[in-house]
């Protein structure tokens, strides 16, 4: 039977399973592990801890030349990610206020699979609020890939549809990230002409931070985002609109769950 582990971080739930059979103790340096990433990398970036670094940029006591070199590399990587979206990304807040929790959540999920690794783990699926990056096997005895559901923004308790993710290739869709206003309420900044059609959208990626990057940027820029996202990067796209209309690309139909 496949280990459980789920601990709260981030402000949401982080969900493991671990197929691989490994010793007990094996499994809990694991979990420990993953749970020292989501930790670290919350003391560092969380605006919601006064003394977090990115906080004393944000109160102006430390400037951002000055800051940790991981400090300056996740700016690096959200400032690229802003001009790969056509600047609808960004890691700025509207009153100017650096924030990079539009990427920091999905760093720790691929550092997490990367921890796992790291204790032998191969088959195994990390699930952060709903966003989740998969490695090998849901079921080593099959080999199958592993299923997962996108809820109904409507009703948080049904699923719409389900897809495979899977790692088989280097360009498989190995990561699933969801957007939108029903978990977590409006949070993503949006300018005044933004499209505000869609109401949620679920990005299939060979990487999780792309995956998550993505979703957003679709919420925040509605059709011409979509059209973006799928005529660019090897994704695979489901969106909804208030309407309750659906918007999918070819790549998920590739990937429903049969």
């Amino acid at each position: 039977m496949p280990t459980q582990h789920v601990f709260e971080a981030m402000g949401t739930v982080v969900s493991l399973t671990l197929v691989d059979e490994l010793p007990s103790a094996s499994a809990l340096a694991a979990t420990t592990a993953v749970e020292d990433v989501f930790a670290a990398l919350n003391e560092r970036f969380s605006l919601y801890r006064d003394n977090s670094e990115l906080s004393r940029i944000a109160q102006g006591s430390l400037t951002l030349p000055a800051s940790s070199e991981q400090m300056r590399e996740a700016y690096a990587e959200a400032l690229e990610w802003r001009d790969r979206t056509n600047g609808v990304f960004t890691p700025h807040r509207p009153d100017g206020t650096l924030d990079l929790s539009g990427t920091i959540k999905a760093v720790a999920i691929a550092q997490a699979a990367d921890a796992l690794r790291a204790h032998s783990y191969a088959n195994f699926s990390v699930n952060a609020g709903g966003d989740v990056l998969v490695s090998g096997h849901e079921d080593l005895t099959t080999q199958a890939g592993w299923t997962t559901g996108i809820v109904d923004p409507a009703d948080r308790a049904s699923m719409l549809t389900a897809v495979v993710l899977t790692d088989a290739q280097s360009d498989s869709l190995r990561a699933i990230a969801t957007s939108g206003s029903a978990e977590r309420g409006e949070h993503i900044w949006r300018r005044p002409d933004s499209d505000l059609r869609f109401v949620q959208a679920s990005v299939l990626a060979p990487e999780m931070v792309m995956a998550d990057v993505l979703a957003t940027t679709i919420i925040a820029g509605g059709m011409a985002a979509f059209e973006h996202a799928t005529a660019n990067f090897p994704v695979a796209v489901f969106a909804i609109d208030e309407g309750g209309e659906f918007y999918a690309n070819p790549l998920f139909e590739e990937a429903l769950a049969t």
